[in-house]
């Protein structure tokens, strides 16, 4: 399989763009900001650097990419007040794939510099962002430069479409109604793979000490042919297949189409942890986000937030396998068949938050 170098989210600022329908995203960073001030809290006890070196990894496009940054920046100046000490500089690196909308961001660096400053009364110290294209399955920053990493519903993306994968026709995810070990057995060996390699390379990059907070959409049982994540990609399958039935689409095309991601259940994510062996794990822990942002009552319109916000992380990846035509018809489908499963149920994404330190 050849590894993915382009962005799965819309470019922009247009009505389908990821960075108008990042919602959901956006309330996963807050709703783990708790998390991100305690490890910072825990981190200052040794002091802080006179330069906190940041980066924020799969920082995406539009204002969620400085969102998290600014949460650490606000918590560090705060604990240097306390402790009337002067507050340090900060330089943030935000790194994505070459091809993700980084112009969409420095845009915003404006707006945001004045509201770092904020209310501060000139006691905040400088801050200096800069972009950091490439994979974060590699390596990205030079040895020991780093004292904080952040990462928020990112490593859910695979490094590829997991090799060897077959016996996967009309589904494009780990499918409820697909009870293939050797389904699951591929995607969880790209996201071992994957996930050891995010771990040591962050090793190098890190200094002693230093911290990561990662946010991941997983799961809370081990079997996953019951969980909400792949029920949903499962929706979008059948949308596929309707729209075959209908002559829009290649039955191949379909079959030969897998999604780059994979939810992992928490018992992976601390064995991965222990056995690659550069960090401690200082805590993990679930929560739970709506599929529809908004938690609208009107399950037809609720269907439709859950579309646009899927359409908007998967479109290009979708558009690039099957043409853009297709595209505003396929979720058209997909918000029905949304509304329909909600109408029965309530669902949720499942996220894992953890703090690590390096050893």
């Amino acid at each position: 399989m050849v590894p993915i170098n382009f962005p799965h989210v819309n470019a922009g600022n247009g009505e389908n763009s990821y960075a108008q329908n990042s919602l959901l995203q956006k309330k996963i960073i807050l709703k783990a900001r708790p998390y991100l001030e305690e490890a910072i809290m825990k981190w200052s006890v040794s002091g802080f650097p006179n330069c906190v070196k940041l980066a924020k990894l799969g920082c995406s496009s539009g204002t969620n990419a400085l969102l998290g940054i600014s949460k650490i920046i606000d918590t560090i100046h705060e604990i240097c007040q306390t402790m009337n000490i002067e507050s340090s500089e900060f330089q943030v690196f935000l790194n994505d794939l070459p091809g993700i909308d980084f112009n969409n961001i420095f845009k915003s660096l404006p707006s945001f510099y004045e509201g770092l400053m904020e209310g501060k009364e000139g006691r905040m110290g400088n801050c200096f962002v800069t972009g950091m294209p490439g994979s974060f399955y590699g390596r990205i920053f030079p040895t020991c430069s780093l004292d904080f990493v952040h990462s928020s519903a990112s490593l859910n993306w695979l490094s590829q479409v997991p090799a060897g994968l077959k016996n996967n026709e009309g589904h494009i995810y780990m499918a409820d109604t697909c009870h293939r070990p050797d389904v699951l057995k591929a995607y969880s060996e790209q996201f071992q793979k994957d996930f050891t390699s995010f771990l040591g390379f962050r090793s190098k990059e890190i200094k002693p000490g230093g911290c990561m907070v990662i946010t991941i959409p997983g799961r809370i049982i081990e079997d996953p042919s019951g969980d909400d994540f792949c029920d949903l990609w499962e929706l979008l399958a059948k949308s596929l297949m309707d729209m075959f039935a209908d002559g829009l689409v290649e039955e191949a095309d379909v079959d030969s189409f897998n999604l780059p991601l994979y939810n992992p259940f928490e018992g992976e994510v601390r064995d991965l942890i222990e056995e690659e062996g550069s960090f401690n794990l200082d805590k993990l822990e679930t929560f739970e986000e709506s599929w529809d942002p908004y938690d609208e009552s009107d399950k037809l319109r609720s269907g439709q937030n859950v579309a646009i916000c899927v359409r908007s992380v998967t479109e290009p990846m979708l558009a690039t396998r099957f043409g853009d035509a297709i595209i505003p018809h396929l979720f058209g489908r997909f918000a029905i068949r949304v509304s329909e499963d909600l109408s029965m149920k309530k669902r949720h994404y499942y996220l894992i938050v953890f703090s690590l330190t390096k050893k």
